[in-house]
């Protein structure tokens, strides 16, 4: 029976999709970001996860960052724009090219 748990390991980096936002030992301190994102047809809501300060710390240098094609969410909330039934996801991936506005949420 799976546990619905993923953990992916490669060049000595490790992920793992119950801990998306954990902190692993020696890895600097993160911002967690509540943004929305709309495509043609979707609203998302989740979690991004941005540097504390400085360099690519706005959640629009993640945007703008032409090497990173998909944004990671987490805590994602999917609905359609037309209204409807919001569907909850713990993590989602969101190609960048499908988003056609894209901004933090007040908080």
């Amino acid at each position: 029976m799976s546990t619905g748990r993923v953990s992916v390991q490669r060049l000595g980096v490790r992920a793992d999709s119950c801990n998306v936002n954990g902190i692993e030992p020696g890895q600097k301190d993160r911002r967690i970001e509540r943004v929305q994102l709309e495509t043609d047809r979707q609203r998302i809501v989740g979690d991004v996860t941005l540097p504390p300060e400085g360099y690519q710390s706005r959640f629009s240098d993640s945007l703008n960052r032409v090497d990173v094609t998909f944004i990671p969410l987490v805590n994602a909330e999917i609905s359609s724009i037309m209204g409807g039934d919001v569907e909850k996801r713990p993590f989602i991936v969101v190609c960048k090219s499908h988003v056609r506005i894209a901004f933090p949420v007040d908080g």
